[in-house]
């Protein structure tokens, strides 16, 4: 019903389109408007023909088609040779063109008998068939019935104004000066619009044999059912009621046509107000005003305000949804053991305090309180994987925040309106109650077993691996794994494009081998003279080059002493992840926080001793990794994947199982590591450069300051 009811809004609109088409051409003496009004109109038939839904009328639709072309083109192109033979296009211009011009005259004729549906030419022939569906259609559907009487008015119009063009411009007229012809013609200038004006006058004498062809494109349509046909073509059908409405058009028209060739008067004109024209500019401008103010209301550049209407949504959608269940599970258990309310009270106590801290950090250490605290929660439910992602992933996003609010003044100076702060807390409480009422109603909803039940015999059968979470996320799952590395690889890059002023290429000054090698050897050879500074042991790479200011000796050696257990347990983690906690994730961030610790040590120039590669290669190895282990099981026939594995036998050390799965997991690592590399790269070395720029033209400043200030005593 749907599709029909648009289809006949179509009718409707096509119809009035046609006949608003006709009375502006009626009234207007520039032939081109003329011919570009009758384009108008038969594509208002053509919309009612393919509107009213009937898949007869598909025929007569392309027999209008075909119809319309091979005459609307001569007539175009009769405007334009008019145009340049005459300088002009205005009918009361125009006088005994006919007589100069007879070839352009015969052809333009034959064009606009076949537009104004003349027998026997083709537009006859098309326009009957086009008024037999109609009437077959009206029948059974009332809206046929008023497109068959607009229609009709349509084509009377159609005639009229095709005979006031012909009229206009090629009869001749009393009281006008005969025109001149500006620029002579060649003769095959008229080769074109013959073909196109010949195919429209014999066109209805061989319509049978048109009449497959069309038949052919009719049923190739979606519309028209295997076996349905249309009203064959043919220049007569007999006396139809059809033929009877082309003849009632045709004298109509011309009738209509010769009472205006007769006069000189124009139609009275429709008030511009109220024209097509004017109603589309008016809704427009609307739209745009719209567009505008609402744009204002919303794009304000305020993230507290972005974040209140996300959040007030999700309060009206999910609160409204829980009001309308409102059911309460019968059976609440308050709390599983006395740790919970600790640490549930220590998260509640954390949240509000980081609300009430006066400085940045304090409230970057509270809120990540949180964050530990739900990993604690994690631990004690049963998932260690969780728990143990949870804490890395506070971590790193703890030290990422730190490094960025070190641009930033220590002291939260903008303070929100009481009015605000009240807003600001209903919301936050809302969004608690709701997420906690989803959580209610979820555990409440289950019916049967859960499917995480089958999932460990899942994982050891289709992944050849006992960590549930790691399999699911490496096979099981492993497309949306693939999606979330990709998440990863764009946040890198917009983070390194912030920060970066001109390229996006790593600037960090990096060791040579042989000048790495050196450094190493120093560390393990003695000196002859400890005392010289420049002889002195490092624990680090760059460690000479560092501020003897910012140094501590203390934490180089522990870190020192750590990275490299840090490292080996980011192996761990990341080849027995398959069957116990850990996995790709997990080890690329340690190994990332080991990074970190050679950062926040050695600065800059350490982190680009340690790693002298680019970030966004190692990023884009790990994803073509990941991405190729997962398509190459498609060239052995297996699902995109699908994990195969052998179990090797070590003797005295045991069985090691290797799986395909674990080769993903290292790409799923290498971007894990390249973003931390890529985040200590932009945030924390970049940004180190930025600061010591300031410096040094600060120092500059003050130098050429006191220069000043010397010369000037």
């Amino acid at each position: 019903m749907c599709i029909r009811d648009s289809r006949e809004t179509l009718v409707i609109l096509g119809a009035i389109t046609m006949l608003n088409g006709g009375i502006r051409a009626l009234r207007q003496f520039d032939i081109k408007q003329i011919v570009a009004h009758g384009t108008v109109s038969q594509l208002g038939l053509l919309v009612m023909l393919f509107g009213v839904g009937d898949p007869a009328t598909d025929l007569a639709g392309f027999a209008l088609l075909l119809a319309h072309a091979v005459a609307k083109a001569p007539l175009f192109l009769a405007v334009g040779i008019v145009d340049h033979s005459t300088g002009t296009r205005d009918l009361r211009q125009l006088n005994g063109l006919g007589k100069r011009m007879p070839g352009l005259a015969v052809m333009t004729a034959l064009a606009a008998a076949s537009m104004a549906g003349l027998p026997p030419l083709l537009g006859f022939v098309a326009k009957e068939s086009a008024l037999t569906e109609l009437i077959e259609v009206g029948a059974h559907r009332p809206i046929a019935v008023l497109a068959f009487a607009v229609t009709l008015l349509g084509s009377v119009l159609t005639v009229a104004y095709m005979a006031r063009f012909l009229w206009g411009a090629f009869g001749t007229k009393r009281g006008v000066d005969r025109c001149a012809i500006v620029h002579g013609q060649p003769r095959g200038i008229l080769v074109a619009p013959m073909i196109f004006a010949g195919l429209a006058g014999v066109g209805g004498l061989l319509a049978p044999l048109l009449d497959p062809w069309l038949q052919r494109a009719a049923t190739a349509t979606e519309s028209l059912p295997t076996g349905v046909a249309g009203e064959h073509l043919a220049l007569w059908h007999g006396l139809t009621p059809a033929f009877g409405a082309s003849l009632g058009v045709i004298i109509l028209g011309l009738l209509l046509g010769w009472i205006l060739t007769r006069s000189t008067r124009e139609l009275p004109a429709i008030p511009e107000r109220f024209s097509a024209s004017h109603a589309y500019w008016v809704l427009t401008h609307a739209l745009d005003t719209l567009a505008l103010r609402l744009t204002a209301l919303t794009q304000r550049g305020s993230l507290p305000f972005y974040l209140a209407v996300i959040l007030s949504v999700l309060i009206g959608t999910l609160g409204g949804t829980l009001i309308g269940i409102g059911r309460i599970p019968d059976n609440l258990v308050f709390a599983n053991s006395p740790v919970q309310v600790s640490l549930a009270l220590v998260m509640i106590v954390a949240a509000i305090f980081a609300l009430r801290a006066h400085t940045r950090f304090q409230a970057v250490v509270l809120v990540g309180v949180t964050g530990y605290g739900m990993a604690a929660i994690f631990a004690l439910h049963g998932a260690p994987d969780l728990a143990l992602t949870q804490v890395l992933v506070e971590t790193v996003t703890l030290i990422a925040f730190v490094l960025v609010i070190r641009r930033l003044p220590q002291h939260i100076g903008v303070r929100a309106r009481r009015s605000r702060r009240w807003l600001r807390a209903a919301i936050g409480i809302g969004v608690g109650l709701v997420l906690g009422g989803v959580v209610l109603v979820a555990m409440d909803a289950r019916m049967t077993d859960p499917i995480s039940l089958q999932l460990p015999e899942l994982a050891y059968q289709g992944g050849h691996g006992r960590n549930v979470v790691n399999v699911m996320l490496v096979d099981i799952r492993g497309w949306d794994t693939m999606g979330e590395l990709s998440v990863i690889l764009a946040a890198a890059t917009g983070v390194a494009s912030l920060v970066f002023l001109s390229t996006r290429v790593d600037t960090a000054p990096k060791l040579r081998r042989r000048d790495a090698r050196s450094r190493v050897n120093d560390l393990i050879r003695r000196v002859e003279d400890p005392s010289d500074p420049a002889q002195r042991r490092t624990w680090l790479l760059a460690g000479r080059n560092l501020d003897p200011s910012r140094r501590s000796i203390l934490l180089e050696v522990v870190v020192r002493l750590i990275f490299h257990a840090l490292i080996l347990l980011s192996f761990y983690l990341l080849l027995t992840g398959h069957n116990t906690p850990g996995g790709g994730f997990a080890g690329g961030l340690v190994a990332g926080l080991a990074l970190v610790a050679r950062y926040l040590t050695g600065g800059r120039e350490e982190l680009g001793a340690t790693v002298p590669i680019d970030a966004g290669r190692i990023l884009g190895v790990g994803l073509a990794l990941s991405a190729t282990v997962a398509v190459l099981p498609l060239f052995f026939g297996q699902a995109a994947l699908a994990s195969a594995w052998i179990d090797l036998d070590l003797g005295p050390l045991g069985t090691v199982p290797i799986v395909t799965s674990t080769f993903f997991d290292v790409g799923v690592y290498l971007v894990v590591f390249g973003l931390i590399l890529d985040v200590l790269r932009s945030l924390g070395a970049e940004v180190d450069k930025h600061e010591e720029m300031d410096l040094e033209t600060a120092l500059e400043e003050s130098h050429v300051g006191s220069g000043e200030n010397g010369g000037t005593r």
